[in-house]
């Protein structure tokens, strides 16, 4: 699971005003925080600086902590930041995206000027982005490129052949257990890891089918969402009109109705989060009893799994619905639906026109944005997309120290032995379940920066001229990378993100942990910075993701990366209360007076920020060895760490986006994100947090987990 963009509201003053009385909420288990021993390796790798870190001009310090901490430690930034008009959000993550773009720009820049062979990894990238930018020769080409996959629809006969079509357009493009992704056009995405048995590495097949973010913006009655189903269906005709097709307006109601019947068949966003319930193995042979409907063989034949015999249905009763769907809706609008997603997932490599109309729909409606980015970084948001490990590996040679790998490896070790310390403290739980928890916190394996071993993509060929071709042939040529995985041992180490990503993700099958290069930067990573500052920002992204090994999904999977029961009836009971306490406590945000948070959604990320601010504030207090940290231009330590981790926050978002959002994503906005401090006992003593402040939450209320 992924730290995440941030989600944020456009004001301060908003969450200020919608902050609930949460004297409803149950008491939790408690379990204090505990010291650990710094890590030899880590300490001589590293040589702190003594750096404020945190930026005092983003305060407003006439804001009171225990009334509105968010406010008081980005109050000033959010009244003077203006969202660009090209994006729906800006803030931290935004600023290191930013920087790493910049970077990107001026390593791509130097690789189009220069005369690598097209067969090596400069040469792809040039090729791939030079073909991209150039629009003046993807509108010369009109829809000539696409036109072979036009008729191939028009073609389809009968089921059989509408299978076949469906399965050569499976893609790995989904990914349920790390990134949490669920969104693709085609009608299942597809993703490939051990299975959640650990039985062995197999093909997992998800719900899809979908123009719009989720099942909800077809199926619900608020007005916003059904403003958006008006809107998008004109923009489905729109889309079909500017391809030169006939009867555009009949062809689009016919694509809404099959994606309203799609969305019907749909799991929600709260089942698919559940690891534990919507995960089924099948063999070949129960598609055909279980899901009747598509033809299986000739599906399974032309996505590459013609001798795979056994699978994860991910989303196994709405596998079966849509199978069903298949053979019980008209051919036409099966064929019209193949038109318009294949129009509408390569807008940005066909004509303009087609281009323009996607962003007025997704970019503005759908996100808020009023322009689109320049096509020269959206070149390299597609370079990422399809070539980002070879781009990745020239980005860490070149902006990547070894200092920064070194220092980070030590505070994950530190944040790592923080966590372990946590759980052999915990007097609530069974000897048995805190060996296997203390075994698997033990066993995780940290990736720091990049991959050990870089991807092969010499059987990547690229067009110079054909930027819809090179797509193609980069997204079946990563879907061959996957399915090549089959039958092999799982490999532990293998990275999900590309290293020049701002994120970091933790991998529950494998047991481990990536924190890609881009994100060792500020604002979440300084090394002139003091202890505090790093700890606080960049330590709580550490600690978050070494927690989601232990939230409500991750804790269910053992050390070996199986999803097995290791958990006395009681401790799991316990488990269960502290985490129902987190729901509630969410649920009762408020980004919109008519959008509550959904707890449940986002229950794993919340019990991840919990957790992990938590064991990074022990490991910081730890890394003093037992001395006071100095108080530096009127802040102690603690404050330093808890500010540190509030203004890693920032942000500001668009309504249209947020709401977006809010409705479809595992992740809280970022205010409420930043209130997390409201669950740690320091936070009150560092900022003397009194009953009656706004924040405040009697101890018997705080959630404590692990």
């Amino acid at each position: 699971m992924p730290i995440a963009p941030p989600l944020l509201l456009t004001s301060g003053q908003r969450l200020r005003a919608l902050l609930p009385a949460l004297g409803l909420l149950v008491a939790v288990v408690a379990g204090g925080p505990v010291g650990c021993a710094p890590d030899p390796d880590g300490d001589a790798a590293r040589s702190p600086g003594t750096g404020l870190g945190i930026d005092q001009a983003a305060m407003d310090k006439t804001v009171k902590p225990g009334d509105d901490f968010y406010g008081y430690a980005n109050g000033s930034w959010m009244r003077a930041a203006v969202i660009p008009d090209d994006k729906s959000q800006l803030g931290a993550f935004d600023t290191a995206r930013e920087r790493t773009e910049e970077q990107l720009t001026r390593l791509v820049d130097d690789i189009v000027k220069g005369d690598a062979p097209p067969d090596s990894d400069p040469g792809r990238i040039k090729t791939y982005y030079t073909a991209y930018v150039d629009t003046r020769s993807i509108d010369a080409a009109g829809l000539a490129p696409v036109r072979p996959a036009l008729a191939r629809f028009a073609a389809i006969r009968d089921v059989a052949a509408l299978s076949r079509v469906l399965g050569a357009q499976l893609r790995a493009d989904v990914d349920p257990l790390n990134n949490t992704h669920f969104h693709t056009e085609n009608l299942f995405g597809l993703f490939v890891t051990q299975s959640l048995s650990g039985s062995a590495v197999m093909p997992y097949l998800l719900q899809g089918g979908l123009g719009l973010p989720d099942r909800d913006y077809y199926l619900s009655d608020k007005p916003r969402l059904a403003a958006i189903r008006t809107r998008y269906r004109a923009y489905v005709a729109d889309l079909l009109t500017a391809a030169g097709l006939p009867d555009a307006a009949g062809r689009a109601d016919r694509v809404v109705a099959l994606e309203t019947r799609i969305a019907q068949a749909h799991a929600t966003a709260e089942q698919s989060a559940d690891f534990q319930t919507a995960a089924t193995e099948w063999t070949r042979a129960d598609f055909a009893r279980k899901a009747p409907g598509i033809a299986w063989d000739g599906f399974f034949a032309e996505a590459g799994l013609a001798s795979q015999e056994r699978f994860v249905a991910y989303h196994a009763a709405p596998i079966a619905r849509l199978s069903a769907l298949v053979a019980r809706e008209p051919l036409e609008a099966w064929q019209d639906w193949l038109v318009f997603h294949e129009l509408n997932r390569n807008a940005d490599v066909l004509p303009s026109r087609l281009d323009q109309l996607h962003f007025a729909f997704y970019g503005t409606v759908v996100e808020g944005r009023t322009a689109q980015r320049p096509r020269p970084r959206r070149g390299i948001d597609a370079l990422n997309a399809a070539l980002g490990e070879p781009l990745g590996k020239l980005y860490v040679e070149q902006y990547f120290p070894a200092r920064a790998k070194a220092e980070i490896e030590g505070m994950v070790s530190e944040i790592k032995q923080a966590f372990a310390q946590r759980i052999a403290r915990l007097d609530w739980m069974a000897p048995t379940t805190r060996d296997e928890a203390l075994a698997k916190v033990r066993s995780i394996v940290v990736g720091i920066g990049y991959p050990d071993r870089w991807s092969d993509m010499s059987g990547l060929v690229l067009q110079p001229g054909r930027a819809y071709a090179n797509k193609q042939a980069a997204e079946l040529f990563r879907t061959r990378q996957q399915l090549a995985k089959l039958g092999k041992p799982l490999d532990r180490r293998e990275w999900w993100m590309n290293p020049q990503l701002v994120n970091a993700v933790n991998l529950p099958v494998q047991n481990a942990l990536n924190f890609p290069a881009a994100i060792l930067q500020r604002p979440f990573f300084d090394p002139g910075a003091d202890p505090a500052f790093n700890y606080g920002a960049i330590g709580a992204v550490i600690g978050h993701e070494i927690s989601h090994s232990f939230d409500n999904n991750g804790a269910a999977f053992d050390a070996a990366g199986k999803l097995r029961n290791w958990w006395s009836e009681a401790d799991l009971a316990r488990f269960r209360r502290s985490s129902r306490a987190l729901v509630l406590q969410y649920n009762a945000y408020r980004p919109f007076p008519d959008l509550p948070l959904n707890g449940e959604l986002e229950l794993g990320e919340n019990m991840a920020d919990v957790a992990g601010l938590a064991a990074a504030y022990d490991a910081y207090r730890a890394s003093l060895k037992g001395k006071e940290p100095p108080v530096i231009e009127g802040f102690t330590g603690d404050q330093r760490f808890f500010i540190a981790y509030a203004q890693a926050w920032q942000s500001k978002m668009r309504d249209e986006a947020l709401r977006a959002r809010v409705a479809t994503n595992g992740h809280a906005p970022a205010p409420y994100r930043a209130l997390t401090v409201r669950n740690i006992d320091a936070w009150y003593r560092a900022f003397d947090v009194q009953p009656g402040d706004r924040l405040h939450l009697p101890e018997s209320k705080r959630v404590r987990i692990w």
